[in-house]
């Protein structure tokens, strides 16, 4: 969904998931005149399904997309390009931005929706189990899991933790600490009085199915401990290296620190969705988006001395 507009819009989104989406939803209804930037490479690509959108659980990540997509068509002041923003400028009327294919637009404000990467483990084989059934966020996959055998990738406190809140799905569960576990006698205690094993192998590899289901976590010793699913909790980075270039302020886990309506420390930038969130669901998302959208139009509607 193309059209010929100029190269100057009111806002410019930057990441066109949940929360993009939404924010162009919101500010197309507003009749500004938005470009959403988009990528195509969604942080749930190899997910089965959404799940804890209300309306849409279960709902595949490429099919949600495109019906968000699809509902922005009535609204003629939004555009949606399949292009990455390689480069933001502040001016002085703005933002200059400038995308793969060498143009260049402008924005009067700069919506960033570019959200994370997962750090995966360090595991032979996971690419293929990652967004099956290996996945990073038991609330988002827990259920779909529960009563199997699990297993945890991590070491110390987010080994642990990760561990006991697993408890809520699976009594079944390894906590597997590929080296030194690093764990403290209490938090060995918690986990044993759980019966949440604890295994200090190196792991050789992942085994299971061409469609990505586990089956078993080979260690370097040969052994293999059936598994169903695996859970891990070894960090998160940002997608898009436009936040640091912008000169965002981060918090101690690398997520941009944003105020109440997602407003950054830089004037006329606002960060929504997992870029910026504890809590990284995709209903979750789309709400900070919209949020974002009517507090970027009373900004406008406020510099244009309307209100």
């Amino acid at each position: 969904m193309e059209r010929d507009l100029n190269n100057t819009f009111d806002v410019v989104v930057v990441g066109g998931g949940p929360a993009g989406l939404s924010a162009a939803l919101i500010l197309g209804r507003c009749r500004r005149r938005v470009l959403v930037c988009d990528t195509g490479h969604p942080r749930n690509a190899k997910s089965g399904g959404i799940h804890g959108f209300l309306s849409r659980d279960g709902t595949p990540p490429a099919e949600l997309l495109e019906c968000a997509r699809q509902q922005l068509d009535p609204y003629e002041t939004v555009t949606v390009r399949l292009a990455e923003v390689v480069d933001v400028e502040q001016t002085s009327r703005g933002f200059a931005v400038i995308l793969d294919d060498g143009s260049c637009c402008a924005g009067s404000k700069l919506l960033l929706a570019t959200g994370v990467v997962d750090e995966l483990p360090p595991v032979k084989g996971i690419e293929r189990f990652y967004g099956r059934s290996v996945h990073p966020c038991p609330y988002c996959d827990g259920w779909e899991w529960r009563e199997q055998p699990l297993a945890i990738y991590g070491r110390g406190e987010k080994g642990s933790g990760l561990s006991l809140m697993l408890t809520l799905w699976s009594k079944d569960l390894v906590l597997c600490t590929d080296g030194p576990a690093e764990l403290s006698r209490a938090q060995r205690e918690r986990l044993a009085l759980h019966a949440i094993a604890v295994r200090e192998e190196p792991i050789a590899r992942l085994d299971g199915t061409e469609d990505g289901l586990l089956r078993s976590i080979v260690f370097a010793n040969g052994e293999a401990l059936a598994r169903e699913a695996m859970f891990f909790n070894t960090g998160e980075r940002q997608r898009s290296p436009l936040i640091a270039k912008l000169g965002c302020e981060l918090d101690e886990k690398g997520r941009a620190e944003t105020g109440d309506f997602a407003e950054s420390n830089v004037p006329g930038l606002y960060i929504v969705g997992d870029a910026s969130s504890d809590v990284q669901f995709a209903i979750v998302a789309a709400a900070e988006g919209a949020r974002a959208a009517v507090a970027i139009n009373k900004v406008i509607l406020r510099e244009a001395s309307l209100i």
